[in-house]
């Protein structure tokens, strides 16, 4: 064991009082039998990508969704698993540290234990480097009793670095094959499920038993689709960062002599300052993907602004706050086409300190015109997957230790990993829908990480996905939804209106402990409910309509039912013909 992993932490008493909370888990998931029932294949939400997407994943590509059940459940052909033999199963910390990753492995420990006590867990230490060392922490009772709902990734420890070179895939395969494993879980965002996808893939392939398991955990919200309401790590990343803008706000309105500009994480995704937008009432928030969808220019966001602090000085208002997102500099496009000079240029092999002499003249000019400690931090070497070091590029951090809030489903989601291995599954990804009801009336299941991938047909930027690869890639705020609806029609109000709102600190009990994100209340994203719902109006039709039904009925079934068939016909054709670009 590495001794800078696992070590006990020393708790404050409002630590130790958080650590004896016991999340609730849904009922799908209590007792020692997993009741799991099988939908239709899962594909591509994307109809033109779904051809490139089965060629690359051909073993795990079209699985059907899974759907765990609770006891009193009455589905006949439901799969009922209640013998669970001793299985070995480790876990790994990918990508940025995001709250409730801690969690997460104390679901996956309980869940295992619970289902058969020589059961046992494993935790890769470092991240994916540990993986591929075959460095190793066994995770007990006695390791989890100091990270219980508590934040961080420090008692495993993360890397940033993919998994997805060849060597990096066989040396993740071997360490599985030499501990034993039945089951790998990955913890981490839209990169992280993308490497999880590609080493089901390959274990598959090479008939290794060692099944894999993507867990969604992101501060930034962006690994959203069809399965994933929201990622773990986001509710609490947005409540935290919310008190502290509703304070900064509150210090604007007393001083009334100055404008807060605070920078948001999220990086390419305005996931979180738009959540925040909504929780905190700042009086502007500029969002990265309104600016992209109207190609601002960096004088055009400037100007509006100046519009914004003119207008309130009309009022005699003569302070604000504005919201950021740290990923606006890649949404620029003129900012957008420097970094990709600048990024080419290092790919050349040109030194930090030649790359502003070799800038085509357009992008010296620009260069030259922006501030120097700008200019600096864009000249930062690009990060792994090639993209900007996003969080660098802006004159302030935001820093925050990070507490968890939403420990219930956090833990949910590591019982939901143990019934994804206990049912046989290799590549899916946990998930739970309808979040914003009760715990009781969750939505457990399992959906294949293949049919959450998209294929970039053209794009801009070194950072870009190489054409025609699939990947799980980050959902951008939706500018049709509803959640940013709500923004826009408050935006005037905000702006004008000092109507701040303070959503108060985290809670696990009392008021505000049952909060919900906005945006996740506001739009209807219960996908495998709908599909329920689907299910049940079929299943009518087909006990009414049926061998000795009135001509009526069959008529009016009929006209229907090819009205429904022409217009989804339609739809899929447009959808399919249709390239997005990415």
């Amino acid at each position: 064991m590495d001794s800078d992993y696992g070590v006990p932490r020393e708790l404050s008493e409002v630590q130790k009082k958080r650590a004896l909370y016991q999340p609730e888990l849904p009922p799908c998931l209590q007792g020692t039998t997993v009741r799991v029932e099988y939908g239709d294949a899962a594909i591509a939400a994307d109809p033109a990508g779904a051809h490139v997407i089965s060629h690359a994943f051909p073993h795990t590509y079209g699985q059907p969704l899974a759907h765990f059940l609770r006891k009193t459940a009455n589905v006949p052909d439901a799969t009922v698993i209640s013998e669970h033999p001793v299985v070995r199963v480790g876990v790994v910390f990918c990508g940025r540290q995001s709250p409730g990753g801690h969690n997460v492995i104390w679901g996956l420990h309980e869940a295992i234990k619970a289902h058969n006590p020589n059961s046992k867990l494993t935790g890769f230490l470092g991240g994916s480097d540990g993986l591929l060392a075959q460095k190793t922490l066994e995770i007990t009772d006695e390791v989890l009793s100091s990270y219980k709902n508590q934040g961080g990734y420090d008692m495993l420890g993360r890397t940033k670095d993919q998994i997805r070179t060849t060597e990096q895939v066989n040396g993740a395969m071997a360490s599985c094959q030499a501990l034993k494993l039945d089951a790998l879980v990955i913890i981490g965002g839209v990169t992280s499920n993308t490497d999880a996808a590609q080493l089901a893939e390959t274990f598959a392939e090479a008939k290794c038993a060692t099944k894999v398991v993507g867990v969604p955990v992101t501060l930034n919200g962006d690994l959203k689709n069809q399965f994933v309401e929201t990622t773990v790590g986001f509710d609490t990343i947005c409540k935290v960062n919310s008190q502290l803008i509703s304070n900064v706000c509150t210090d604007a309105l007393s001083a009334e002599k100055y404008y807060y500009f605070i920078r948001m994480m999220g990086r390419k995704a305005s996931h979180v300052a738009l959540e925040c937008a909504l929780q905190s009432h700042p009086n502007m928030v500029i969002l990265g993907e309104e600016v992209a969808a109207s190609k601002l220019t960096i004088f055009d966001i400037t100007k509006q602004i100046c519009d914004a602090v003119q207008a309130r000085a009309e009022k005699d208002k003569y302070h604000g706050v504005v919201l950021i997102p740290e990923g606006l500099v890649e949404s620029i496009p003129e900012l957008y086409a420097l970094l990709q000079e600048i990024h080419g240029l290092h790919g050349k092999g040109v030194s930090m300190e030649n790359i502003s002499s070799q800038l085509s003249p357009w992008a010296s000019a620009l260069f030259e015109f922006l501030p120097p400690f700008i200019r600096k931090q864009l000249l930062l070497h690009p990060e792994s997957d090639d993209s900007a070091q996003l969080s660098q590029i802006e004159t302030e951090k935001l820093l925050a230790q990070l507490v968890e809030d939403e420990m219930n489903r956090r833990m949910v989601l590591g019982h939901v990993c143990y019934h994804i291995l206990a049912a046989g599954l290799n590549g899916y990804m946990a998930t739970v829908t309808n979040l914003k009801s009760p715990a009781n009336k969750w939505r457990c299941g399992a959906a294949p990480i293949s049919s959450m991938m998209t294929v970039k047909r053209w794009s801009r930027g070194p950072a870009a996905t190489q054409i025609g690869k699939p990947a799980v890639h980050m959902a951008t705020v939706d500018l049709k939804g509803k959640a940013f609806e709500l923004l826009r029609n408050n935006s005037t109000s905000f702006l004008i209106d000092d109507i701040y709102r303070n959503p108060g600190p985290l809670q696990f009990e009392g008021a505000g402990a049952d909060s919900k994100p906005i945006s996740l209340c506001v739009e209807d994203q219960d996908y495998m409910g709908r599909i329920k719902k689907l299910q049940e109006y079929l299943e009518k039709v087909k006990s009414i309509v049926k061998p000795g039904c009135s001509q009526d009925v069959l008529k009016a079934a009929l006209s229907a039912m090819s009205s429904v068939t022409e217009t989804l016909a339609i739809m899929t054709s447009s959808s399919t013909g249709q390239g997005t670009p990415l």
